[in-house]
């Protein structure tokens, strides 16, 4: 409903902020990262927001980006995790690193998360690479793309890892070779493509 809200930032609380929008305050829940990162009281900010309905709430969920949207909407979509909850999670781990440890089943830097534990780990690793599988499957026509993927690991799994924060293959792919990768780790290759979508 809402994609994002630009106005005048109100108020700063511990776990939401409200921005003046023509005279209307606009309640936002946000992780701390946020917060700090929006500026000061009477600044113009925006935020990306998520306008979640319940039965008993209704309630708008604002990030300072669209990689951090994304991953609060992955996280939400996972059974068991409540927007609360993945709030949480984003204020404890980067979009990037987040996708980095479900690509590559690392359950024990996701149990460093609070209110994850280990089942919740490998759900969150299940749900969301069966996800990815399903959606954003490679193409059997596309030959060049998996000549790409293929020819280099840190490069197929810095693609996964956009993937699973919504990026398309394509541009993934675009994103993580556009530069020369070869002596750099997963997560720098995956910070460095992050890069390419904010130009």
């Amino acid at each position: 409903m809402f994609a994002y809200i630009k106005g005048t930032l109100e108020i700063k609380g511990n776990d939401y902020v409200v921005i003046d929008v023509g005279g209307v305050g606009y309640k936002i829940f946000t992780p701390i990262t946020t917060i700090s990162r929006l500026g000061e009281i009477g600044d113009t900010v925006k935020v990306h927001t998520h306008y979640h309905v319940r039965e008993d709430e209704i309630s708008l969920y604002g990030f300072y980006s669209l990689e951090e949207l994304r991953m609060f909407e992955l996280l939400i979509g996972v059974s068991g995790i409540g927007a609360k909850s993945a709030n949480s999670i984003l204020a404890n781990i980067t979009p990037s690193n987040f996708a980095l440890a479900v690509i590559t089943d690392n359950v024990k830097e996701l149990t460093k998360l609070p209110g994850i534990g280990a089942k919740s780990a490998q759900r969150i690793i299940l749900e969301l690479k069966d996800k990815l599988k399903a959606n954003e499957a490679l193409s059997e026509n596309d030959a060049e793309l998996k000549a790409v993927i293929s020819k280099d690991d840190n490069i197929h799994e810095a693609i996964s890892a956009l993937q699973v924060l919504g990026y398309p293959l394509k541009e993934a792919t675009k994103a993580v070779t556009s530069f020369d990768s070869s002596n750099m780790s997963i997560e720098e290759v995956i910070k460095k493509a992050l890069l390419y979508f904010t130009r």
